[in-house]
């Protein structure tokens, strides 16, 4: 009787905003606690993420997120005025705070520690000028071939 395959997931993280770094990371860690083979291949500026240097002050954009929470009623073409990133930044820690979520640098490590493979484009490092010592320890760093061929044999492939 043949093995049967593991279930794969495979995952771009394509922005490194504190909202969009969530996304990728609670669905790794949870698939991977079903027993799911994950990868996920941080890209542009989803690199911030695994960014030691970064990953502590992400911040949330209020211009063009409409569906942002705000204590009171303003256009959405307020957000482009000083202080506004900053305030809605500090919202959704708030928010966060208050359902006892972990830090981005806090899921990063329990992902990796659950055996979610976390992979940097080697031309993003590149182009920003980031290093590996700059990665959190267990990232590793691959290109496009690296994705595809993990994306080939995927059940679920996201985009984020």
């Amino acid at each position: 009787m043949a093995e049967e395959k593991k279930k794969r997931m495979a995952i771009i993280a394509s922005k490194g905003t504190l909202d969009m770094a969530y996304i990728p990371l609670v669905l790794a860690s949870t698939a991977v606690s079903m027993d799911v083979e994950v990868r996920i291949f941080f890209i542009l500026y989803g690199v911030d993420i695994v960014n030691k240097k970064k990953n502590r002050n992400l911040m949330v954009a209020p211009i063009a997120n409409p569906a942002m929470p705000c204590p009171i009623p303003f256009p959405n073409i307020l957000g482009v005025l000083p202080g506004m990133t900053a305030m809605a930044t500090m919202m959704m820690k708030n928010m966060l705070k208050k359902i006892n979520w972990p830090s981005i640098p806090d899921l990063v490590n329990i992902c990796i520690e659950s055996g979610v493979r976390m992979i940097a484009f080697t031309p993003t490092l590149d182009m920003t000028g980031v290093k590996e010592s700059d990665l959190v320890e267990g990232v590793e760093i691959a290109g496009a071939a690296a994705f595809i061929d993990f994306a080939l044999d995927a059940n679920i492939s996201l985009f984020i």
